[in-house]
């Protein structure tokens, strides 16, 4: 058995996927790579192909119609054989220095038999835009060279909240979750880092700089004019995790992992409501109001946190001062968190 399957999800990769693969190969005999093409059009397929002959023993193909990114990891899933899952999005790439200490340590972590559900690592926003990097790390929050459950966690400042990026799952523990990742939606990366959650039980957080998050190509999902586009999708992602879970129920397993959970959540909400303060037309301040009436009736506790809490508390409002002001913090907050 493989120690990490590495999953790359592919769609018209050709300009990158090389660059990506070849910082995942050093990891050698212990990883397998799934490189996942879905759908594309360029010579992504071919690239793979040859990647397959070149490396048999390391990498499998999976060639499949489009079903988005979501669908693409959940592919990988199903032909995983690694005791740990890690998603690789093809524009990205990984430090391999990084890469090869990680594999020697959960190395020793398998010989001791100690069994770890969820291993973070730290990852780097690479922006082309400004040709900085920022990294992200979690020393203030996460103890370090130990395995931890979740209420050893500090408070996740608002830049900090997990993403897939900084994340490698025990595969049973996504199976056992029943991860569901929806075909042809964008953003299904934030239900990877939450619906899982509840079934993790020991952490251990690798202060590596493992993962670089790479930012800049215009058709980018995480590109601010494509998210207010397909604000729809970001919709319905948020319906989905509202729907997910009782916190109160999580609470009784963790206190600490439900209030991660419901700022987790508030953010999204959040986040949400300004994409459709930024799209400005009437149907989607309409379908900002159902929103809050639905949040207001069903989730009590996500409400209250938002409107009278979080710094973003004017995301709530109906009026259009309410809504200006909402973005106006959003811009701010952003500049000066570099989230995204």
């Amino acid at each position: 058995m493989k120690l990490i399957t590495f999953v790359v999800p592919c769609y018209n990769s050709a300009e990158y996927l090389e660059r990506c693969v070849e910082t995942i190969l050093p990891g050698g005999k212990e990883i397998e790579i799934i490189l996942v093409n879905d759908g594309s059009t360029d010579q992504t397929p071919m690239i793979i192909d040859e990647y397959v002959n070149n490396y048999p023993n390391l990498i499998k193909a999976v060639h499949k119609e489009n079903g988005g990114h979501g669908d693409a990891v959940m592919k990988g899933l199903e032909k995983a054989e690694g005791i740990y899952f890690k998603v690789v999005d093809s524009d990205d790439w990984l430090k391999i220095s990084a890469l090869k200490k990680i594999i020697d340590q959960i190395k020793i972590l398998e010989k001791k038999d100690q069994q770890i559900d969820l291993i973070i690592n730290n990852y780097v926003y690479e922006n082309q835009f400004d040709n900085t990097s920022k990294v992200m790390k979690y020393t203030n929050v996460l103890p370090e060279n130990k395995i931890f459950d979740w209420n050893a966690c500090g408070k996740f400042r608002i830049s900090q909240y997990l993403i897939m990026h900084a994340v490698i799952y025990r595969t049973e523990i996504l199976k056992k979750s029943n991860l569901f990742l929806p075909k042809h939606t964008f953003y299904v990366d934030n239900l990877f880092v939450y619906q899982p959650f509840p079934f993790v039980d020991n952490i251990y957080y690798f202060n590596y700089d493992l993962y670089r998050y790479f930012i800049g190509r215009e058709d980018q999902s995480v590109n601010e004019e494509v998210m207010i586009k397909q604000v729809d999708q970001q919709l319905k992602v948020t319906e989905i995790m509202l729907e997910a879970y009782d916190l109160n129920e999580v609470k009784q397993k963790s206190e600490k992992l439900a209030k991660y959970m419901l700022n987790h959540l508030s953010m999204l909400v959040s986040i949400t409501s300004i994409l459709l303060f930024l799209d400005g037309s009437k149907e989607k301040i309409k379908i900002h109001k159902r929103l809050w009436q639905k949040i207001k009736n069903n989730y009590p506790k996500i409400y209250f946190k938002i409107k009278y809490k979080s710094f973003l508390f004017p995301v709530s409002f109906k009026t259009s001062v309410g809504r200006k002001i909402a973005i106006i913090i959003y811009r701010i907050t952003k500049k000066i968190y570099h989230f995204n």
